[in-house]
């Protein structure tokens, strides 16, 4: 007996089929089939030959590929007994509930008294598949592995795109053929990290950004993760994605896996981009005030780091808001005896030598600038050398002789006294200040791998959101070390990295598109010379790199000159008028014919009007600037499009492109077919164009 399930948008379908009533297998996954689609013969059809070598019949490659159907590939999940006797279920299906945008598959073992559930959720709007895992046992078992709902890998691929980075460089790009084996990504430090973001890209042969197939991933968890991708003898490919394994340390009689977030496209990887960005920005991400314009930040961490003094930050804040900053944030330093980052973190009281009479004398001169006040906690870290830790030493997760990281150890966040703690001292501080604010750090990885350590973090966040609605997060860890979608859907922006310099950010700003969408992405000017990078970057390039996405400035406003301070002025008020717009925006990745640009187009909503960033991150081997394609535009439809920084136009630019002088007005086709004929530039440049269709 075949029995089929279905699950359409207006771009894809999801079929799923078995047999016997056993695990269910993705059978097609890709443009949408016409509706009166045959299932059961796309099942039959879907069946592979055999010959000699192989089985008789070929194991199904389901949902949770079992041991017991001698698959001859990574298992769905891997289950040990208490005693430590290996468990090797073998399901069948026992409910199927279909709506309209869910599946839900239960399947159980009785011998082993086991039930195993796979949920398929398909969001019309954003074209984004969730699904998720969950298994249950009627007595304690353990947990090795258990992947989400696997989906198969298309076989017109030759190559996958998965993301590795590290501090300061998230988001590097990483290119693997695909080959009989498996490609094994797997995150053990605890968190979502810079090394392993959580994300897979499978791009169909000939795919670019803006044309071709493409599938993608991204495992919403920010404990860390396992990615298998894997090729099977007979060519069939797999994908698998869960929590590490050995993270469930307790043996139990439920577990879940996070979401799994799984797009096909059919216009490049923006088609994927843009579907995991809308999904962020309107599905998963709540903002408390939706309405309201993201605010320019300022954030004082390079200009006065530890050295705190009210009178430097009144000045720095009178600076920033005539600069344009909204939203001024007090960074590490303003607690306990935080003289540097050996000491005190934990010690969540004010620095009665810094500020004798507390923040409200600081955070009433911020208010009375029109901004809006910030604070940054590191909750889940403790100094060994602070107040707490010598009360509570039993309170830090992990060996007393472990290594340290930045001089710290993490807190227990499975221990209930350790959360109540923390949301009394952080509870204090927003109770009695008025702050709209918190950036929340997360500055080392844990010294060892415990699912209860985020399970624990996510509760502390979720209950401070629900006593402080008003108050937005920012996910931080050590910059981009804690960026993911289960994080996203407890805060409100994530920083993106902690390198301010602007050529670094470009880069990482163009890769992190491909899951973030501008409005959660924080991006700041940094000082000339960056602290991370030692390069000194012009303040235009700057600037413009980080009005690409949620504006903010991270400097010493002192070191400004004049000039610097007009054209900082000047952008952050070319960003202001733009952001609503922006903020509902697609973000998409430009084909450059010169690998040197680094470009993107950034299209609104109704397609009425856009921005490219054309980014030169380096010399172009050829002398004169090629053209740069569109993207996404009506072809018979005319744009005016013009050049608005032309003036930035080095003397080394001796020719007269017509964007140099004025704007134009062409078709859409015309910018797409043959694209933007820009001014010669320096690299470490940016050129701003706006685009209106008439």
């Amino acid at each position: 007996m075949i029995r089929c399930w279905r699950l359409d948008d207006a771009r894809q379908t999801v079929v799923l089929g078995s047999r016997h009533d056993r695990l269910a297998e993705v059978i097609y996954w890709g443009a949408r089939l016409p509706n009166d689609e045959d299932l059961a013969t796309l099942y039959a059809a879907h069946d592979l030959d055999v010959t000699g070598g192989m089985l008789d019949a070929n194991p199904e490659l389901s949902v949770c590929p079992e041991a017991t159907r001698t698959f001859p590939g990574q298992p769905g999940m891997v289950l040990h007994d208490t005693n430590g006797s290996p468990l090797l279920p073998r399901f069948r299906l026992s409910e199927a509930q279909k709506t309209d945008d869910q599946l839900t598959l239960t399947y159980t073992d009785s011998a082993a008294a086991l039930t195993y559930s796979a949920r398929f959720l398909i969001n019309a709007k954003t074209h984004v598949i969730e699904a998720r895992a969950t298994l249950e046992a009627s007595r304690p078992v353990r947990v090795h592995w258990l992947s989400a709902p696997v989906f198969p890998a298309p076989q017109h691929s030759d190559e996958m795109i998965d993301f590795s980075g590290r501090w300061c460089g998230e988001f590097q790009v990483n290119v693997t053929p695909w080959s009989p084996g498996i490609r094994l990504r797997e995150n053990r430090t605890g968190r979502t990290g810079h090394e392993h973001f959580p994300g897979l890209i499978v791009p169909c042969k000939g795919a670019t950004n803006t044309a071709g197939d493409a599938y993608a991933f991204h495992y919403g968890w920010s404990g860390g993760h396992r990615m298998v991708a894997e090729e099977l003898p007979d060519g069939r490919r797999q994908i698998q994605f869960g929590h590490a394994t050995g993270l469930e340390n307790a043996s139990s009689t439920r577990f879940e896996t996070a979401p799994l977030y799984a797009v096909f496209s059919d216009a490049g990887f923006n088609g994927c981009a843009v579907a995991f960005q809308r999904h962020v920005r309107d599905q998963i991400v709540r903002f408390p005030t939706p309405a309201r314009s993201r605010p320019v930040h300022y954030n004082c961490w390079e200009a006065v780091y530890f050295d705190h003094s009210l009178p430097v930050l009144t000045d720095i804040a009178d600076r920033a808001a005539k600069l344009g900053a909204e939203r001024f944030v007090l960074d590490d330093g303003w607690f306990g005896t935080r003289d540097d980052d050996t000491q005190a973190l934990s010690d969540w009281h004010i620095d009665r030598r810094k500020y004798p009479d507390g923040l409200t004398p600081l955070i009433d001169h911020v208010h009375k600038l029109g901004m809006t006040f910030g604070i940054w906690f590191e909750p889940e870290m403790i100094n060994p050398n602070s107040d707490v830790y010598r009360a509570n030493p039993h309170w830090a997760l992990g060996d007393t002789d472990q290594i340290l990281g930045r001089h710290q150890m993490a807190l227990n966040m499975a221990l209930p006294e350790v959360c109540e703690f923390l949301f009394d001292r952080i509870s204090a501080v927003l109770r009695d200040h008025e702050i709209d604010y918190v950036k929340w750090d997360h500055n080392r990885v844990l010294p060892l791998p415990d699912a209860t350590q985020t399970q624990g973090t996510y509760a502390l966040i979720d209950r401070l959101r629900a006593a402080y609605p008003k108050v937005e997060i920012e996910s931080c860890a050590s910059g981009g070390g804690r960026i993911d979608f289960g994080i996203l859907s407890r805060t409100h922006r994530v920083w993106l990295s902690d390198s301010n310099d602007a050529l670094e950010r470009l880069k990482i700003q163009h890769n992190a598109a491909l899951f973030l969408p501008m409005a959660v992405t924080g991006s700041h000017v940094g000082p000339r010379r960056c602290h991370t990078s030692g390069r000194v970057m012009d303040i235009r390039f700057r600037a413009w790199v980080a009005a690409q996405r949620h504006m903010g400035f991270e400097m010493d406003p002192r070191e400004l000159t004049d000039e610097e301070a007009e054209v900082l002025t000047g952008v952050t008020g070319w960003w202001k008028a733009n952001r609503d717009w922006m903020l509902h925006a697609d973000i998409l990745r430009l084909d450059s014919p010169d690998p040197a640009v680094i470009a993107e187009q950034q299209l609104a909503q109704g397609g009425d009007r856009f921005v490219v960033f054309a980014g030169r991150a380096e010399p172009s081997r050829q002398i004169a600037p090629r053209p740069l394609p569109l993207t996404q535009l009506s072809p018979d439809a005319y744009y005016r499009v013009d050049l608005i920084n032309r003036d930035d136009a080095p003397a080394l630019s001796r020719g007269n492109p017509a964007l140099k002088t004025g704007a134009i007005t062409v078709s859409g086709q015309y910018l797409m077919q043959h694209g933007l004929t820009l001014p010669w530039s320096f690299p470490e440049t940016m050129w701003v164009i706006e685009g209106t269709r008439l």
